[in-house]
């Protein structure tokens, strides 16, 4: 079974834009587990454009599905999971100046490190999942960092869907397979959408968990949020 997150970010920036405190967060959050997803997901960034530290903790307090915390390991950001000890973060290897996450962790150049920051989360009790390219050559690496899942960056694959969608998810799909094979976990995420989610999760084996949020948030602008969490759950197959 595949597991539907919410990331929350993008209602974080709305927030942001006039201040206060709508929409609200916290019942945001609530209604997404209301309405049917599996888990949040939050990407904190270091100038708190749309989700801000001091949301973390709340949020913590009140998910009462998987809360899974997303964002490049600093030294801030590593003080912020181990307090409040999330079921699952993400890292993922973004430039604070980035717009968006476009990429995953070269696991084999940055192997000591991934390994000291994972081992520092697994004495938190926290499952570590890390953004990969869908390069099997990373695999082995990624493996020996001590990462429980790899999160499958699918920004390439949303961007080819429409003109070759097979060829476009032949490295998820061979990836995946060879990650559950070796006892890693298998998440994705980024740009998936309503359009492109059944094909690749009925494509590639052994699929855990998709962090959806610019295109669930979006769609529930023309839907309405509950519609669109059961959406993204019928593609999924639930």
């Amino acid at each position: 079974m595949t597991r539907l997150s919410v990331n929350i970010n993008k209602v974080a920036l709305l927030r942001n834009a006039r201040g206060g405190n709508v929409p609200n967060l916290l019942q945001i959050a609530r209604d997404c587990e209301a309405f049917g997803a599996h888990g949040i997901t939050v990407h904190p960034r270091p100038d708190e454009r749309h989700i801000r530290y001091d949301d973390v903790p709340a949020l913590k307090e009140m998910v009462t599905t998987e809360f899974n915390i997303e964002g490049n390991p600093t030294e801030k950001f590593l003080k912020m999971v181990e307090e409040v000890r999330p079921h699952q973060c993400t890292l993922v290897p973004d430039d604070p100046a980035q717009l968006t996450s476009d990429h995953g962790w070269d696991t084999i150049k940055h192997l000591d490190y991934l390994k000291d920051v994972i081992a520092r989360l697994h004495d938190k009790g926290v499952r570590v999942s890390i953004f990969l390219d869908p390069e099997v050559s990373l695999l082995e690496s990624a493996k020996e960092t001590g990462a429980d899942r790899i999160e499958l960056y699918t920004g390439p694959f949303a961007h080819d869907f429409h003109d070759d969608p097979e060829s476009a998810v032949a490295d998820y799909a061979k990836t995946a397979a060879m990650a559950t094979k070796m006892g890693l976990g298998v998440n994705a995420g980024h740009d998936l959408d309503l359009d492109n989610l059944r094909f690749f999760q009925e494509e590639v084996p052994g699929l855990l968990e998709v962090s959806i949020g610019h295109a669930l948030i979006s769609d529930a602008l023309y839907y309405g949020l509950k519609n669109t969490i059961q959406m993204y759950l019928q593609r999924l197959g639930k």
